[in-house]
């Protein structure tokens, strides 16, 4: 049989609604060509003649190998280190002290802090490096006090999150060069992340449809870049479950081009020099 490519609208219907079904992304008529382009090569790889056969064969799929594959080819993974810079200035000017004290005083053993869509680990490792710089002018703390646990939907990225290993263009975009030279080590046509940072991230896949009670109560939550592909109601829904897993008086960031404000009243915002950020009530 001749395989066509070209997905039609029924066929947009029925991978739309199972993508966001699978991963609660939410996918507007307008961006049919998005599903047409980025799920063609996997149609043809997995022996289907056109889209409503990948969207049948995947929904009979019990291993559900083949949803991860959709989910893993839908997904933005578009990241930078100290992406937009606010949210780590902050951390390192007004959050950190906060946690430092509780440390000292005994308030806490351990702060926790969780990044919900770490993609290829520039996130959560820019948390930790952040952390880490701070402790060198606060010796009384060490990086065991502070556990991070980053996740994503997609093993692939992962996989390569967890490896720690960045090409140049990667390595580039957003690190400075003394944190460079600080914290990673060329090994030829790549970057390798010491182990002083990497031990301090803790990886795990997890659709954010799934409960987040695994994780325990948390101080920080960088949730940056996530809700813009989410419908409205499934916004409200992560933002209220996220207020049950912060800690009394922890904090969340959003993405810059986020709001908060028509979606949840759980939480204060907060302002820093430029930055915005939320206080659970």
């Amino acid at each position: 049989m001749q395989a066509h490519i070209k997905i039609d609208p029924n066929e947009f219907q029925l991978m739309r609604d199972y993508i966001e079904e699978s991963c609660g992304i939410h996918i507007t008529q307008d961006k049919m060509y998005l599903v047409e382009t980025r799920l063609t090569t996997l149609m043809v790889e997995s022996g289907c003649n056109n889209f409503k056969e990948l969207y049948h064969k995947a929904s009979s799929d019990i291993t559900k190998k083949l949803r991860d594959k959709i989910i893993d080819a839908m997904t933005t993974n578009e990241t930078l280190w100290f992406r937009d810079k606010s949210p780590y200035i902050i951390l390192d000017d007004v959050l950190l002290k906060e946690f430092a004290q509780d440390l000292h005083n005994g308030k806490k053993t351990k702060i926790k802090i969780w990044s919900t869509a770490c993609s290829t680990g520039q996130e959560p490792y820019s948390i930790a490096m952040t952390i880490l710089e701070y402790i060198k002018r606060d010796p009384k703390l060490r990086p065991e006090q502070f556990e991070i646990v980053a996740t994503d939907i997609s093993p692939t990225v992962l996989y390569l999150a967890m490896a720690g290993r960045y090409d140049n263009l990667a390595i580039s975009r957003g690190l400075s060069e003394s944190l460079k030279s600080r914290y990673f080590e060329p090994s030829g046509k790549v970057w390798v992340l010491k182990n002083e940072v990497k031990k301090m991230v803790i990886f795990k896949k997890l659709n954010l449809q799934e409960s987040f009670n695994i994780f325990g109560k948390q101080d920080l939550i960088f949730c940056r870049n996530v809700l813009i592909y989410f419908s409205d109601e499934f916004k409200k829904e992560v933002l209220h479950r996220l207020g049950d897993l912060i800690r009394p008086n922890g904090y969340l960031f959003l993405g810059a081009s986020e709001s908060i404000i028509t979606y949840s009243k759980e939480y204060q915002m907060q302002k820093h020099i430029k930055g915005l950020y939320y206080k659970i009530k």
